[in-house]
């Protein structure tokens, strides 16, 4: 359970001491308040990721060249200190060495947010970075070898636009990339595997229907990848870039035979994504035996009244969960299920 959030210099907030509620909470407000900053700050504290950002700088206060976290749980405090460009990381007072020795004993996390649609209706990407944000807190082989991956793969690019290249270094690049490269393609592939029934349930659950729902993981290759890299050598020079290999993987939905981003209307589309990212909660609790704690950023405005209760009913009743929303009109037809909590000028208040 998380008890207490202590910022300082994060996005909106210049300091911030609040007492969490044991249930979670509601979060409203009008846009630009510290809503959303507020459960960023949560999942950057349990992750070290931001669903807004990849830049480490953009998370302090404009203006300021440093920021703080402090999150107390029942299990300890985890505190984060980034200035002069380095993350400093604690857990209970002692430093952790780097990003994966400070996730070791993490507790889970689940984020939904009103561009979860995407997963459906967007790019290989949004849905690779969805695997990639579950599979690190899934198994701890997940991060290293995503990290190792990225990182020969910028190498290798920069090597494959650059005249003085030697296909010795080239051939060393591959190799790191294929080692890790194997294991990201089966955790993957695993990881939907492990997923389908959560999402299929959760699908019927919110929308009521029986729809059937196929997830296919489309791999950009299925020669094993240390042939792969070697026959696509030549086709990478002249591309200038690594063009097969997980970074370029993706996985289709269908709903009952269909695409379900070609076919399927906005609200199918919608209450899959939905289904997608909260099947997350269900596989961590099962594989880590925590229940995660569910950031759900302003989505019940995008959902009919029908949707939204079946959606409320189907969180797991032993998370702490955290809703924000601009506006309170739906809980006319839909009791608040948590404490209400008004946020305005990056101030809480009840």
């Amino acid at each position: 359970m998380l008890l207490t959030l202590r910022l300082r210099n994060f996005r909106c907030y210049s300091t911030l001491n609040w007492e969490i509620p044991a249930e979670g909470a509601l979060l409203y407000g009008s846009n630009a308040q510290g809503k959303t900053s507020l459960l960023e700050a949560i999942c950057f504290a349990l992750t070290l990721h931001s669903p807004r950002t990849t830049r480490m700088e953009r998370l302090a206060t404009h203006g300021a060249n440093d920021f703080g976290i402090s999150l107390d749980t029942d299990e300890g405090t985890r505190r984060l200190q980034w200035q002069q460009k380095k993350l400093n990381m604690l857990v209970n007072g002692a430093g952790r060495r780097d990003y994966t020795d400070y996730l070791a004993d993490a507790r889970p996390v689940v984020w939904l947010g009103n561009t979860d649609i995407a997963l459906v209706t967007g790019s290989a990407e949004d849905r690779r970075a969805y695997l990639d944000f579950l599979g690190s807190q899934w198994h701890p082989a997940y991060r290293p070898a995503l990290l190792e991956y990225r990182k020969a793969l910028k190498s290798r690019n920069l090597l494959l636009r650059n005249p003085r290249h030697t296909e010795a270094t080239l051939r060393s690049y591959a190799a790191i990339l294929a080692r890790n490269g194997e294991i990201l393609c089966r955790m993957r592939a695993r990881l939907l595997e492990l997923l389908r029934p959560h999402i299929c349930r959760l699908h019927s659950d919110i929308s009521g229907g029986q729809e059937i729902i196929t997830i296919t993981y489309r791999p950009s290759t299925t020669t094993p990848l240390e042939v792969a890299f070697q026959d696509s050598l030549e086709a990478d020079l002249r591309a200038g870039f690594t063009t097969i290999g997980p970074h370029r993987d993706d996985f289709t939905l269908d709903i009952s035979g269909r695409s379900a981003a070609e076919f399927a209307s906005e609200g199918q589309q919608r209450t899959l994504a939905t289904a997608l990212v909260l099947a997350q909660s269900g596989l961590l609790q099962v594989q880590t035996g925590h229940a995660p704690t569910l950031l759900i950023d302003d989505i019940f405005g995008e959902l009919d009244p029908t949707r939204r209760r079946a959606l409320l009913t189907s969180l797991p009743a032993d998370s702490q969960i955290f809703i924000t929303t601009t506006h309170t009109d739906w809980l006319q037809d839909t009791p608040a299920p948590l404490p209400l909590l008004r946020i305005n000028n990056s101030t809480i208040s009840n």
